[in-house]
């Protein structure tokens, strides 16, 4: 059966069961691929059918109050509807019977969850696709030689029969600017990502042939970041920094509560940082045993967090468990990348998420990560270098700015980390950075900007003209460049903030844990994103969470709670790996025939000339162009995975 075969290219996402519904007259069928996580009996399978008969549904997350939701719908029956009859304790179970009470956007608005669905009304014969809130299950739909087909994963749309969508040229611009393809962009026309917070509906049997084709459809918005940001912003908190840093601990303790529940071994992913530390601390608090908890070493130091995160483990007592990779192991990730992220995506961390997810997988099912607290606390080190940055240059002439800028760029990353090596003891805090050299180039990068906005945009951005090195294409407005999808609000900080969680969030950390972990059939959670938590983040002043140079200023004071502060204190890194050193030593053969100029010259898609030139540049050591390489790179592997497929 056709709509089984395209299941199965999931099985990954749902290795425990499958189950297949269709109505031929209709012409609708829904698969299903499950990861048992809650109910493991034959009462959670999917497709589900109402007990009216009237509602059949594929879904894939997690609602994390399903059972509040129970039990105000048994309050409902008392009051004069049929009681509902209970047949398993699945949450699949309890949205379809919150979907005949409610209505589909009421029961949206009233979920705690993570969540991607696909909904068929037998009575209106209608199909709706919903996805949660903050964007942490994907959701692609779009239309196939006339046929609506959507799925968690572009392979499965990619196997429907006759499929032949071509290559979106203005996405593969999008691509190279942000490592990533935001949505509702796809990398194929004519298929979309189905954005954060929203749904659509599609009736009849409309196709893209018809004199008013239906495209992406009539998307509606059931929760808006852009609104809660507003609001929040508008009515801040009023108590005390010290009531904020109570009620910020009792929704992350509430949230993890939630979250912790589940009817298979459960961990944490823990880095050391303040964000999975905070998680798993409060974890801690909650369990009656030790939380198993994952990290991933690299002997290379600069990258290496373990040692961090295993100092953590040990105050905490959690059952840590800890793996050093060896360059060797690590690169061996890089031929699976293609298959994995499905689309094309460079963000170079997908390579310690993938390793730290298989290391959790032998031991738990489901894993919570610190991801989220970056975009709602002002921790990302551009929002400090922005603005501290913006007031100390605007002060020079452009063309002073401009020449000190060719000057830094003279000299070498390498070179400034051994120049700036020594000093680094005796610098503030906040000033003390992993490779320093890479900061200052792209500072330096940055001295050109004639408004904060301009910085912003290439802080985020790895080719800063993409449309120039794509062939015949234009480059999309998105809410990055789009001056009409800023938030209007007096601090930048803010502003930049808002910006990250409804793009870098959603599209490049969501989808990297997503399709790490879902590879190897894990399931992850990230409590910092229940709407609950996102929403009083949005209501604290700015200088609850950045001051003096320094982010997460309540996230910190919870986390001091239970961690000495000594543990913490320590320059912020990412979750990187040495990509500039392995492209001019161990994968230098594997890019130089991704990149020859002549494969790059048939393909058609880029113009070769600045990516050789940036490729010489960076096998030279004069400059470190490791992410705009790693962007063509990783295409160039994807479209490779494509053409054999």
């Amino acid at each position: 059966m056709l709509v089984k075969r395209l299941a199965d290219t999931l099985t990954h996402r749902g290795p425990d069961d499958a189950g297949v519904w269709v109505d031929e007259q209709a012409g609708i069928a829904l698969a299903h691929r499950r990861l048992a996580v809650l109910d493991l009996s034959s009462a959670g399978h999917q497709p589900m059918v109402s007990p009216s008969g009237r509602y059949v549904i594929s879904y894939n997350g997690e609602v994390y109050n399903h059972l509040a939701m129970r039990a105000e719908l048994e309050t409902v029956g008392a009051g004069g509807s049929a009681s509902v009859a209970w047949r398993g304790h699945s949450d699949t179970e309890t949205l379809l019977a919150a979907i005949e009470v409610w209505g589909i956007e009421a029961t949206l608005q009233k979920t705690v969850g993570m969540f991607a669905l696909a909904l068929w009304d037998r009575q209106t014969r209608t199909l709706t696709l919903a996805r949660d809130r903050i964007g942490e299950k994907p959701l692609y739909y779009g239309w196939v030689r006339g046929a609506l087909v959507f799925a968690s994963e572009l392979k499965a749309i990619r196997a429907f029969p006759g499929f032949d969508n071509a290559i979106d040229r203005r996405a593969l611009a999008l691509y190279l600017r942000h490592n990533y393809v935001p949505a509702p962009y796809s990398i194929y026309q004519g298929i979309y990502k189905l954005p954060p917070g929203c749904w659509v509906q599609f009736s009849g049997h409309g196709s893209p042939q018809s004199p008013s084709p239906p495209a992406r459809g009539e998307i509606r918005t059931y929760w808006s970041l852009r609104d809660i940001a507003e609001k929040g912003l508008a009515s801040p908190f009023s108590g005390t920094e010290q009531e904020a840093v109570d009620e910020l601990e009792r929704l992350l303790t509430q949230s993890l509560a939630g979250q912790m529940i589940a009817d298979v071994p459960l961990g944490a992913f823990l880095s050391g940082g303040i964000d999975s530390s905070t998680v798993v601390a409060l974890m801690q608090t909650l369990s009656a045993r030790p939380v198993k908890t994952f990290t991933i070493g690299f002997y290379e130091g600069d990258y290496d967090e373990a040692r961090h995160a295993k100092a953590v483990a040990r105050h905490l007592g959690t059952e840590h468990t800890e793996l050093y990779v060896t360059p060797d192991q690590a690169q061996a990730v890089i031929p699976h990348l293609p298959d994995l992220y499905d689309e094309p995506f460079s963000d170079s961390s997908q390579i310690p998420t993938a390793l730290v997810s298989q290391l959790a997988r032998q031991q738990v099912t489901v894993a919570l990560s610190g991801d989220g607290g970056d975009e709602l606390f002002g921790g990302y080190n551009r929002y400090f270098i922005a603005i501290d940055l913006w007031r100390w240059f605007r002060r020079l002439p452009l063309a002073v700015r401009q020449r000190l800028a060719a000057w830094i760029k003279q000299v070498s990353p390498a070179t400034w980390n051994r120049i700036v090596s020594p000093v680094q003891p005796f610098l503030a805090s906040h000033l003390r950075y992993a490779n320093p050299g890479d900061k200052l180039h792209k500072a330096a990068a940055l001295f050109a900007a004639r408004r904060p906005e301009e910085m912003y945009v290439k802080l985020v951005s790895h080719w800063d003209d993409p449309a120039s090195l794509v062939l015949d294409t234009e480059e999309p407005l998105t809410p990055v460049r789009d001056p009409q999808a800023w938030l209007g609000c007096p601090e930048f900080e803010h502003g930049m903030m808002y910006l990250d969680a409804i793009t870098y969030l959603p599209d490049d950390i969501l989808v990297k844990i997503d399709r790490a972990a879902m590879g190897v059939s894990l399931e992850t959670r990230v409590p910092f994103l229940d709407h609950r938590l996102v929403e009083f983040a949005w209501r604290l002043p700015l200088s609850m969470k950045i001051r003096e140079g320094q982010g997460k200023r309540l996230l910190r004071q919870v986390l001091a709670r239970m961690v000495p502060q000594e543990l913490m204190a320590r320059p912020k890194t990412g979750f990187g790996v040495p990509l500039d050193h392995w492209l001019r030593g161990p994968l230098r053969a594997w890019a130089e025939e991704l990149l020859a100029e002549e494969r790059l010259r048939k393909e058609a898609f880029f113009d070769p000339v600045p990516i050789r030139q940036k490729w010489v540049e960076h096998l030279s050591g004069r400059r470190n162009w490791q992410y705009h390489l790693w962007d063509v790179l990783m295409w160039e592997a994807w479209l490779d995975r494509q053409q054999a497929a």
